[in-house]
C-alpha cells in the first residue's frame, strides 16, 4: 500500500480520488488507505466532493436553483441536517451526477456531509 500511495502522490498529497483507486486495488476500505498515508505523514488532497485539499479554500458554493428530483433524494438521505459521504456519493451516481454538484445543492439547502468515506472529517 505504501509504494501505491508514494506512486499516486501529486505535489506531496494523494489526492483524494486516488485513495480510493487504491482502496479499490487492494480491495480494502478506503479509510484504510487515509490511515497509513497518516502512518506515512501524507495529506489528502482534493475532495471530490469539493470539501477540502484545494488550498485552504472549498470549492462548494451554494447553487441558485437545486432540481427538485435532487432536492428530494438529499432530503430522503438527509437526518437532521447532515447527509453522509457515502449517500451523496449514492445520489451522484444515482441521478448521474458529478459528486461536486451533489455537495453544491446539499450546501444550498443547508445540509451539512459528513462522515468522510476516508475518515478526514
Amino acid at each position: 500500500m505504501e509504494e501505491l500511495i508514494i506512486e499516486n502522490l501529486e505535489e506531496g498529497k494523494l489526492p483524494c480520488e486516488k485513495a480510493f483507486a487504491i482502496a479499490r486495488k487492494l480491495r480494502v476500505k478506503p479509510v484504510k488507505v487515509r490511515e497509513k498515508a497518516d502512518e506515512m505523514g501524507i495529506k489528502i488532497s482534493r475532495c471530490q466532493l469539493g470539501l477540502f485539499g484545494y488550498g485552504g479554500q472549498k470549492l462548494v458554493s451554494p447553487v441558485e436553483e437545486v432540481p427538485p428530483e435532487l432536492e428530494e433524494e438529499i432530503r430522503q438521505h438527509s437526518r437532521e441536517g447532515k447527509l453522509t459521504c457515502a449517500k451523496a456519493w449514492a445520489i451522484a451516481r444515482k441521478l448521474n451526477l458529478s459528486k461536486l454538484e451533489v455537495s453544491k445543492a446539499a450546501e444550498s439547502l443547508g445540509i451539512r456531509i459528513t462522515q468522510c468515506q476516508l475518515g478526514c472529517f
